[in-house]
């Protein structure tokens, strides 16, 4: 749905997701579906050659990764639909959050980048859902997280600024923190805490990042590091395959507390319980954290309480084959907590 068309009861814009979704849905009719053509019509197009543009990164080639997960175009795109919608929907509530499993559609950057549309994906659930072949309440939260996405560019279409000004005004209060190496440290995957690293290597390797993931690194570097979340916006619009305008700058602002309908500024994801939550076995940090792969399951997520002797068993050495915690998880949680009422203080004050 257009961002202009769907307003509130007082004539202004949803800033929260639940009732921006219930009244989306209540207004949404799929339009006539188009044919497809067989044939473009008028005089031949002179077109240069893509390779030409040299736009392909070198010295070092770092899309390597890309292609064992990405296959651009429309054809890849609605292959990922029916794969998904086939094999993996009715488990999409229980397997969404888990980062091992392949438990997302993976559609974001075909969704970025216009190879598929968000009506079709809606026409193709639904028709999926009348035929009975997929669970309702699976269906519906699919497409839920698909209006996240009308959500995010409805925020954006009345907040042209987004990716730059806080959502919420009282945020220029807020003290961040100019930390130049903590920022590295995150960018590369050396934090310390094994699915902050995990997940920032995954971005760097694929261009993609596991959603749950995406808010587990956000939150650790807006709240754990009291970096500005400008920067982590940032790294994100560089690296990622589906860096939506609209998205990234939405679901950071949310991560960060600033934003609409956004998670409060205490509520402070610890990396170690949502590593051993959502990824128990240790499979998804053993795939990109390979250096900490010998540790049993105890001390996956939070290498530095190892003993010495499962450490050493593990061929781990904190501090050179693997870092140690770039901050202590409770005296950075305590940090950000008061960095929040010092931003209440002077919000009042001012």
């Amino acid at each position: 749905v257009e961002p202009w068309v769907l307003k509130t009861g007082s004539g202004g814009y949803y800033r929260v997701f639940t009732p921006f979704w219930k009244s989306l849905k209540s207004y949404f009719e799929l339009p006539d579906e188009h044919e497809k053509p067989t044939s473009l019509s008028g005089r031949g197009i002179n077109s240069d050659h893509l390779p030409d543009w040299n736009l392909h990164p070198s010295d070092p080639d770092w899309s390597r990764g890309f292609y064992d997960h990405w296959t651009p175009g429309e054809a890849g795109a609605h292959a990922r639909l029916d794969q998904f919608l086939k094999q993996r929907v009715d488990e999409y509530p229980d397997q969404r959050n888990m980062p091992a499993v392949e438990g997302t559609s993976g559609l974001s950057p075909y969704l970025h980048a216009g190879e598929i549309g968000p009506n079709q994906i809606w026409r193709a659930t639904i028709a999926k859902l009348k035929s009975d072949s997929i669970n309702e309440k699976s269906a519906w939260k699919f497409l839920a997280e698909v209006g996240w996405r009308d959500f995010s560019y409805n925020l954006l279409f009345h907040n042209p600024k987004l990716s730059t000004e806080n959502f919420n005004a009282d945020f220029r209060f807020l003290d961040w923190k100019n930390d130049e190496d903590g920022l590295k440290r995150w960018q590369d995957g050396q934090t310390g805490y094994p699915i902050v690293d995990a997940g920032m290597r995954e971005l760097w390797k694929t261009g993609w990042m596991h959603n749950r993931v995406r808010m587990i690194v956000a939150s650790f570097l807006s709240k754990h590091l009291l970096i500005n979340w400008r920067d982590g916006e940032t790294w994100f619009w560089d690296t990622l395959v589906d860096a939506d305008p609209a998205n990234n700058s939405a679901s950071w602002q949310w991560v960060a507390g600033s934003g609409a309908d956004a998670a409060p500024y205490f509520r402070i994801f610890n990396p170690i319980t949502q590593g051993e939550k959502f990824d128990s076995d240790g499979d998804y940090v053993r795939q990109w954290c390979p250096e900490i792969a010998g540790l049993p399951d105890k001390y996956l997520h939070s290498p530095w309480t190892a003993p010495d002797d499962v450490l050493k068993t593990a061929n781990v050495t904190l501090g050179e084959t693997y870092p140690k915690p770039i901050v202590d998880h409770p005296t950075a949680r305590q940090r950000a907590l008061d960095a929040w009422e010092t931003l209440k203080q002077e919000r009042n004050a001012a």
